[in-house]
């Protein structure tokens, strides 16, 4: 019984290699992983490198470029850390049904300034001021 070739059968049915899969998500969390420690791993010794450079050739502007350097270096890393691979052509993508789309350009679906209502009226009795003597 042969199957097609997309879903990864022999002609006798049985299971072939698949070697464009993706990673596993385990595999690929591991790995951005490392990109972050990696990064962040020249934080360190970029500062410990100004002490000395600053110690051996007593000039701030070195030192001073080095720490410079490194600020950004946890920003970057987090962006590096944090990015996927590209989705596939075949990966499902949210939000496809047109009607649930956001246009470029909405239209209003009502007034944004609707025309002063009438005051309501009020229905309940007429309240007493403090100013009537009547009932003491």
């Amino acid at each position: 019984m042969k199957r097609g070739e997309q879903l990864g059968f022999d002609d006798a049915g049985r299971p072939i290699l698949i070697t464009s899969a993706a990673p596993s998500y385990e595999e690929e969390h591991r790995a951005r992983v490392r990109k972050y420690l990696t990064l962040m791993a020249f934080r360190i010794p970029a500062l410990i490198l100004a002490a000395v450079a600053y110690g051996a050739w007593h000039n701030g502007l070195i030192s001073l470029a080095i720490v410079a350097v490194s600020v950004p270096l946890p920003w970057m890393a987090v962006l590096i850390a944090n990015d996927r691979p590209p989705r596939r052509d075949d990966e499902p993508r949210r939000f496809d049904e047109p009607r649930r789309r956001t246009p470029l350009f909405p239209r209003a679906e009502q007034r944004a300034l609707e025309p002063p209502r009438a005051p309501e009226a009020h229905t309940h009795p007429p309240t007493r001021d403090h100013d009537d003597h009547g009932s003491r």
